[in-house]
């Protein structure tokens, strides 16, 4: 079985950096901004860090992947893996509604609108990802398989993955 990476990129990405991991998981999916935030911000003077941030994540998941089979969740991988003969590409999605539901059980989210939380963290998503890689966030062209998990179920969806694999 591969060694599968979420929440370890985000430790290692903090030992390199020197930042806490908070602040990777906040900064870290925020965009540097856009042309009046540039002129307005230290990008003018160099790169910001989350410039800084996105250089180490680039360097860690491509040595995670040239040491083997793995599996990389998030943080832009499909896009810094794209030149890897051997990689699968997979997203995995599923509706609003299912999503509130298991952040709310899985993870605790007791948020007043789990709903909002996520339609605001999509946006910082799809807004990091359009800036590094210049592709759209969860659109099917950027993966080999795209899956609803709301449909499938993860244990299904896992599944399918090994056996494409």
């Amino acid at each position: 079985m591969a060694d599968c990476y979420d929440a370890e990129i985000i430790q290692k990405i903090a030992e390199e950096s020197g930042f806490s991991e908070g602040y990777i998981l906040e900064a870290g999916e925020y965009t540097p901004g856009g042309v009046l935030a540039n002129v307005f911000s230290n990008r003018a003077y160099g790169p910001t860090n989350e410039d800084y941030l996105w250089t180490i994540q680039y360097q860690i998941i491509t040595e995670l992947a040239r040491k083997g089979s793995c599996v990389i969740v998030g943080r832009c991988a499909d896009y810094i893996l794209r030149d890897t003969a051997d990689c699968l590409k997979v997203f995995i999605h599923a509706d609003l509604n299912f999503r509130s539901k298991r952040i709310v059980e899985v993870y605790g989210e007791r948020d007043a609108s789990p709903e909002q939380r996520l339609k605001d963290k999509d946006k910082r998503r799809a807004a990091y990802h359009r800036f590094y890689t210049d592709k759209k966030w969860g659109q099917s062209q950027n993966y080999h398989v795209t899956l609803d998990s709301g449909v499938l179920g993860l244990e299904r969806c896992a599944e399918i993955i090994r056996s494409l694999y």
